[in-house]
């Protein structure tokens, strides 16, 4: 199984690398032109969303994300 990589650069976009698919809420792909590696917006400024253009660094965006560790899923009612 190919695998895929997602950094969370700090104050920056989601840098998503791999093997992966982007689609819209109706399921519909993006056309990705064979690009194994993208930025996808986070702070909401991109006038290319779902994708980065560097709008957050024009604007000041400022985010600073550390990995941990999920509480364990809530149980299905």
């Amino acid at each position: 199984m190919a695998s895929t990589k997602i950094t969370v650069n700090n104050n920056g976009s989601l840098k998503i690398e791999g093997d992966f698919t982007l689609v819209d809420a109706q399921g519909r792909e993006f056309g990705l032109a064979g690009r194994t590696v993208l930025g996808l917006c986070r702070c909401g400024l991109s006038e290319n969303k779902p994708f980065c253009d560097g709008s957050h660094a024009r604007q000041g965006f400022s985010s600073m994300c550390e990995a941990r560790d999920l509480p364990p899923p809530k149980p299905k009612v």
